[in-house]
């Protein structure tokens, strides 16, 4: 299968530093390798309402809600580039994640089986020197990630608060240069060994 990557931005703000980051990553993709960008703050998803238990799931056909069901069924990438906000991802990408429940029960779809062995990624500035302070954010994707049965390629971490502050991250844009050409495992729950 031809990679397709879908580049998720959850920033509040456009051309922020996470979005600045995920791009100096993309620019590193092979020629040919497919690319769509979709940025929640201007595709706006309704509140997620949790009906697992009380009726039919119904397949999207038109808005906001379609068009990121159908990219992300399409990707054999996921990249979630969220700020670090409060210590994990925007209320933006946490509402996509949570549109990922019903489309585990919308008949047909077959969401889970289909997104097995696809591919999980992050990338995320924050406003901190100890990196460790983003582990909830990685904790979530990676978790998602592993549920899924998915592969998680880690995320890509660089610093910076005011708009471009993240272009002064040397490391992080080393690593950028990088970061999709690794091979990424097939997550684990923490408690799982290999």
């Amino acid at each position: 299968m031809t990679r397709r990557f879908l580049f998720v931005l959850g920033s509040s703000r456009s051309d922020g530093n996470t979005e600045l980051l995920a791009r100096r990553a993309a620019e590193q993709l092979p020629e040919g390798v497919e690319q769509q960008w979709i940025d929640l703050a201007a595709h706006r998803l309704p509140d997620f309402e949790d009906l697992r238990h009380d009726s039919d799931h119904v397949r999207p056909a038109q808005g906001n809600v379609a068009l990121l069901l159908d990219a992300t069924l399409a990707a054999t990438d996921v990249v979630i580039a969220s700020p670090l906000y409060w210590y994990s991802v925007s209320a933006h990408v946490k509402r996509y994640l949570d549109y990922w429940s019903g489309w585990l029960r919308t008949p047909g779809l077959d969401f889970k089986a289909t997104m097995a062995g696809r591919t999980l990624w992050g990338v995320t500035a924050l406003a901190h020197d100890e990196q460790e302070v983003a582990d909830p954010l990685v904790g979530t994707l990676s978790n998602s990630a592993a549920y899924m049965g998915m592969r998680f390629g880690g995320v890509l971490l660089g610093n910076g608060s005011k708009p471009g502050d993240v272009l002064r991250d040397t490391e992080a844009l080393a690593q950028a240069k990088t970061f999709f050409a690794r091979e990424a495992p097939l997550a684990r729950f923490p408690y799982e060994t290999e």
